[in-house]
């Protein structure tokens, strides 16, 4: 029984009664109390009626994804098969009964459709004489028309050691790829970066000739920078000290036996004992590939770098906290699952520096060389972090470090990139409002209190990714 059927039931006992004439109070009482219970019926019924039409159709979406791996290989029989053994397993609604599920598939169009129907009996309505709602959902999965281009922004900070964080991010993330490797029916389909952050980021070694590189910010003076002792990465955060001296971040110094000297972003050098901050020499043959923050407002932009402007450049620093390098777009399955084993956690947080090269990994030309990205492409950017802003190259005030972080979450979802942000918040921190606003919507931000809880996030974004492909 339909609603409309039930509906117009109702309608239909209403207009009776209205026209009636006869009977005394307690038929009158009967009638009135029969047409109250049918209406609360309707509500409460169809209420329960549409919550398993949302789980049918959540399910039907993810089994046409999962069929457009294999529908061009099948046969009808195994089509229709596969359709029921996919839908069952992720529909676990039991109040559904009869259910009838059919998929076919298009080569023309690479489309795969999957139907399904069911009835759910009602609790209330059946007193009426109406003993169940119909339900039906549709979805369709058109594959190799559409693209699909990720960037995971990963936190590698010094408090991802904690709780088993980063381990759980690891899993999380081979999980994820192997989910989007999935979604892969044709080479070039999907293609995903990864941007391993702190406060700042890696773009490799084998980049110290490109152009768009910055190297004004950095000196070598031959040696080990001072923050191979335990400092902290370019001295603006922490001050610590050791046999052979003390550094103090506020104000930039390091005081050994031979004096003090003052450092900057691209650290105090050792050499043969002598801290040195020697500008004129720019020996390059010791940077990891770390960068920091561009020039206002660059900084927050995906502006192509050009030297006609040194402020769209990216400066080169050394750091002792540079994280993982950087792996442009790409679907080498293999080469992604390798970077995520080589993380480790080390570093403080900019959260804004990350974000601004997981939008640099989806945007063409330099720094990555990158192809014009497809017209049916979706974008996308997930970017999970442990902590709140702590460091970026100006400040270490986090209420200024966020009001840059939020610039440049609006500037990546005006471009039309969907962004996912997730707080692994094990520590009791607060609830992040920055990166509750600049996810896309609310669906969009996690907030995780354990780190068994990052996998099922991840695996619940991979299908959301999944998703973003479907048309119904």
């Amino acid at each position: 029984m339909t609603v409309r059927t039930i509906s117009n039931g109702l309608y239909a006992a209403l207009r009776a009664f209205r026209h009636a004439r006869g009977g005394n109070v307690a038929v009158t009482f009967a009638i009135i109390s029969l047409v109250v219970i049918g209406a609360a019926g309707v509500a409460v019924d169809f209420s329960r009626a549409s919550s398993v039409r949302t789980a049918m159709q959540d399910a039907l979406d993810s089994t046409a994804l999962m069929l457009s791996k294999e529908a061009a290989t099948d046969s009808s029989d195994q089509l229709q098969k596969n359709a029921l053994k996919y839908f069952q397993a992720m529909f676990t609604r039991p109040e559904a009964q009869n259910i009838s599920v059919s998929a076919t598939y298009t080569a023309s169009t690479s489309q795969v459709m999957v139907n399904a129907s069911a009835n759910v009996p009602t609790s209330i309505m059946s007193v009426l004489g109406y003993d169940d709602i119909a339900i039906d959902g549709a979805s369709t999965a058109t594959w190799r028309n559409a693209k699909l281009r990720v960037a995971l922004v990963l936190d590698n900070t010094g408090s991802m050691a904690d709780d088993g964080k980063l381990g759980a991010l690891q899993t999380a993330a081979h999980n994820l790829l192997g989910t989007l490797k999935s979604a892969e029916q044709a080479s070039g389909d999907v293609e995903v970066a990864i941007v391993p952050f702190a406060n700042g980021v890696n773009v490799g070694p084998a980049n110290v000739s490109e152009t768009w590189l910055d190297w004004s910010y950095y000196t070598d003076s031959g040696g080990a920078g001072w923050s191979s002792w335990g400092g902290s990465s370019w001295g603006n955060s922490n001050s610590w000290s050791s046999n052979s001296g003390s550094w103090n971040s506020s104000n930039g110094t390091w005081t050994s036996s031979s004096g003090t000297t003052s450092c900057s972003w691209s650290t105090c050098w050792n050499s043969s004992g002598d801290w040195s901050t020697d500008s004129t020499n720019t020996d390059k043959s010791h940077w990891q590939g770390c960068v920091m923050d561009r020039d206002q407002d660059y900084d927050v932009n995906n502006t192509v770098p050009t030297t006609a402007i040194q402020s769209t450049m990216f400066p080169a620093v050394y750091n002792a906290a540079c994280p993982a390098p950087i792996m442009p777009l790409t679907n080498d399955w293999t080469g992604l699952n390798s970077l995520v084993d080589a993380m480790v956690a080390t570093g403080t947080t900019n959260q804004t520096v990350g974000l601004a090269w997981g939008w640099q990994a989806l945007t063409p030309g330099d720094p990555f060389n990158n192809l014009a990205m497809p017209m049916n492409a979706q974008q996308a950017i997930v970017m999970l972090t442990d902590g709140l802003n702590t460091e970026n190259r100006w400040t270490t005030n986090q209420s200024a470090i966020d009001a840059r972080t939020q610039k440049v979450c609006d500037n990546i979802k005006a471009a039309g990139i969907t962004l996912f942000t997730i707080q692994v918040n094990t520590g009791g921190d607060p609830t992040s409002a920055l990166l509750q606003n600049c996810a896309s919507d609310s669906s969009k931000f996690y907030l995780l209190t354990s780190s068994n809880q990052i996998i099922t996030a991840f695996n619940d974004i991979g299908t959301k990714l999944s998703k973003l492909r479907i048309a119904r």
